[in-house]
C-alpha cells in the first residue's frame, strides 16, 4: 500500500533482513546520498528504465558513447554515415581525441528503445570499435522542432511562433 503527502512524494515501507539493510547503509554512506530513500528512488529508477529498454517500444533519451581507434581505415566515415542514416533518432555528437589514436565520442539520442539499441549495436560492431555503451533514461528531451505553424513579422523580418 503507498500513502502520498502533500508534496506528491509516495511513501513505502519495506521489509527487508539484517544484513541487507546494513549493506544498504554501507552503500548510503560511502556513496555520499542524503538518506536510504534516495539510494532506493536511484536504484528502482534504474531497474524501471532497464524494463522499459527491454520492452523496446517506449521513447527514451540517452547518450551512446563510443571509444574507438581513429586510424581505422574509414571508420569514421562509417560511423558519421550509421549518423545520418538515423538522423531522426541521432540529436547532436561530440568527439575527443584521445592518446594514442583512440577517440571518445558521445552521441545524444531519443527514439523509440529497441531502435536506439539498434543503432548502438549498428555502431559498435564496427572493427576499430573498442568499446561502446548505451545509456538511456525515461526522461525525454524537449520537442526540438515544431510542426508548421504560423509566422508573425517584426521590424521587417519573419519568425516562427515557437518561442
Amino acid at each position: 500500500m503507498t500513502r502520498h503527502d502533500n508534496r506528491g512524494v509516495g511513501r513505502i515501507s519495506v521489509s527487508l533482513p539484517q544484513a541487507l539493510l546494513q549493506e544498504l547503509d554501507q552503500m548510503v554512506e560511502q556513496r555520499g546520498f542524503d538518506s536510504r530513500s534516495q539510494a532506493i528512488a536511484e536504484m528502482i529508477n534504474f531497474e524501471v528504465t532497464a524494463h522499459k529498454k527491454e520492452q523496446g517500444d517506449e521513447i527514451m533519451a540517452g547518450t551512446l558513447t563510443l571509444l574507438y581507434d581513429h586510424s581505422t581505415p574509414k571508420l569514421q566515415k562509417r560511423l558519421a554515415d550509421l549518423q545520418q542514416e538515423y538522423i531522426q533518432e541521432v540529436i547532436t555528437s561530440l568527439h575527443v581525441h584521445l592518446m594514442h589514436s583512440q577517440t571518445m565520442e558521445v552521441i545524444l539520442v531519443q527514439g523509440p528503445a529497441a531502435r536506439l539499441q539498434l543503432i548502438a549495436d549498428k555502431m559498435t560492431t564496427n572493427r576499430g570499435v573498442i568499446s561502446g555503451r548505451l545509456q538511456l533514461t525515461t526522461t525525454l528531451l524537449p520537442q526540438l522542432q515544431f510542426p508548421s505553424q504560423p509566422q508573425r513579422k517584426v521590424a521587417g523580418v519573419v519568425h516562427d511562433n515557437q518561442w
